[in-house]
C-alpha cells in the first residue's frame, strides 16, 4: 500500500467522573475523539521480508498496524501444553522447526501450558505459533513489550533470520528502537514523523564471548533445560561460555574409552540458557573445545539425538557426520553378527566429528582445556 489515509473516532464518556475531569483541567467537552493517520509507505517499490513501525506510545502504531497491514491473528491458549495450543493441521515436524527458529529451544518447556512459562519464553512460543498460523503478512504489535531487552535483541535476530528463510513478509510494531540492529528491518516507519526510510542489511551487532573451564556446580543451572536428562556424569570435564560475565551455555566433556584410540573426547551435554538462545552459542563453545582438542592432536565426537541440532551439525563445515541418529554398526564378526544401533547414553544417536582447524598452539590449548586461561 503506497499510501494510508484513515480516521479513527472513539467515543468520549460523559460520566460524572469525566465532567469533573474537564472542568479541573479546563478541557472542552466533545462527544468523540477524532484522529487522522495519513502517510505514505512505497512498499511496492521494491521486495521485502521484514518491516518495523517504531515510535513512543500513543503515536498511532498499533492504529496504523490495524488499519494499513489488518492488525494481529488473536491467540487462545488453554491445552495442557503449548504445542497443543499450535493449530491441529501442523504437523509436529513444522511446530518444532518453528519453536527452535525463534529461539524457543528448551524442549522440556514445550511440554508445559502457556500460564506457566516465563514471559521471555511466552514471548517465543508467542512468535513461533504467529509464524506458522497467520495469514500473510505475519503482523505483531507490541513487538518485544513485555521482555527485558536481552531477551528482545535476541528474539528480534531470531525472527528476521526465520522470515527471510521462508521468504514470508514480517510487520510489527514497537515503542523499543534498540531492536532495529537486531531485527534488520527492510524497511522502518516512524507514525511519530510519518518518516518512512528504507534500509539495507547490516550485520547485527557482535557479542563478546569468553570460555573458560568452569566446576561440575555449574551444571545446576544448565540440567533443568537439557532436552534429555538433567544428569551428567560426574567425571566430565566442564566449560560455560559467558556473555558480559553472564553464563549463557554449557559443555561437558568426557574422555571415551574406545578399543584402539586413546585420543577421543565426547561432548556428553551441550546446553545454551533460555534467554541466550537463538544466536548460536552452543556451537560456539563446542567448536572452540574441538579446536583446541585438535591442537594437541585429540578427536572430538558429538552425539546429538535432538533432530533439529543434528541436522544443524550437518550443516556445519566442521563437523562431519560419522554415523546418522538410529543406524546401526556392523558387529566385529562381519554381516552375520548382532546388528545394534548407535547408541550414546542409552539412546539413538548421530555421531559427528570436528573437521575444523585448530587456532592455537598445544601449549595454549592445553592451558584452557585444563582451566589455565581463557579462550
Amino acid at each position: 500500500m503506497p499510501s494510508f489515509d484513515f480516521v479513527v473516532k472513539t467515543p468520549i464518556s460523559r460520566s460524572t467522573r469525566a465532567r469533573q475531569l474537564e472542568a479541573i483541567f479546563d478541557v472542552p467537552p466533545a462527544e468523540q475523539c477524532t484522529l487522522r493517520f495519513a502517510g505514505a509507505m512505497p512498499l511496492d517499490e521494491r521486495p521485502w521480508n521484514v518491516g518495523l513501525i517504531v515510535g513512543p506510545s500513543g503515536c498511532g502504531k498499533s492504529s496504523i498496524l490495524q488499519n494499513v497491514f489488518g492488525g494481529q491473528m488473536p491467540l487462545h491458549w488453554g491445552a495442557s501444553s503449548v504445542i497443543d495450543d499450535f493449530d491441529k493441521a501442523l504437523d509436529m515436524q513444522t511446530i518444532s522447526a518453528a519453536c527452535m527458529a525463534v529461539g524457543f529451544n528448551t524442549i522440556p518447556a514445550w511440554l508445559r501450558p502457556y500460564g506457566v512459562l516465563s514471559n521471555g519464553e511466552k514471548f517465543r512460543v508467542e512468535l513461533a505459533r504467529r509464524m506458522v498460523e497467520s495469514a500473510p503478512p505475519i503482523v505483531v504489535d507490541e513487538f518485544t513489550s513485555v521482555v527485558d531487552r536481552q531477551i528482545a535483541q535476541i528474539g528480534s535476530n531470531a525472527v528476521q533470520k526465520y522470515v527471510r528463510k521462508n521468504n514470508a513478509q514480517f510487520i510489527a510494531a514497537s515503542c523499543h528502537f534498540d531492536i532495529i540492529e537486531w531485527l534488520q528491518p527492510d524497511w522502518v516507519f516512524e507514525p511519530a514523523t510519518m518518516q518512512f526510510q528504507w534500509r539495507s542489511l547490516r550485520p547485527r551487532p557482535a557479542i563478546e564471548c569468553v570460555i573458560r573451564r568452569t566446576s561440575f556446580d555449574a551444571w545446576r543451572y544448565f540440567a533443568p533445560y537439557h532436552y534429555l536428562t538433567a544428569e551428567l556424569n560426574k567425571a566430565a570435564r566442564c566449560y560455560a561460555l559467558f556473555v558480559d560475565g553472564r553464563i549463557a551455555a554449557f559443555a561437558g566433556m568426557l574422555k571415551r574409552p574406545h578399543p584402539h584410540a586413546h585420543d577421543i573426547w565426547g561432548c556428553s551435554r551441550l546446553v545454551t540458557l533460555p534467554d541466550w538462545q537463538g544466536l548460536g552459542l552452543a556451537f560456539v563453545i563446542i567448536d572452540a573445545i574441538g579446536s583446541l582438542h585438535k591442537a594437541l592432536g585429540e578427536r572430538v565426537h558429538t552425539y546429538p539425538a535432538h533432530p533439529p541440532l543434528v541436522r544443524a551439525f550437518g550443516r556445519s563445515k566442521k563437523w562431519a557426520m560419522q554415523k546418522r541418529a538410529g543406524s546401526y554398526s556392523q558387529g566385529k564378526h562381519g554381516p552375520k553378527s548382532v546388528m545394534k544401533a548407535w547408541r550414546y547414553g542409552d539412546r539413538p544417536c548421530a555421531m559427528f566429528e570436528y573437521i575444523g582447524e585448530a587456532h592455537a598452539s598445544a601449549t595454549e590449548a592445553r592451558q584452557i582445556l585444563q582451566g589455565g586461561i581463557t579462550a
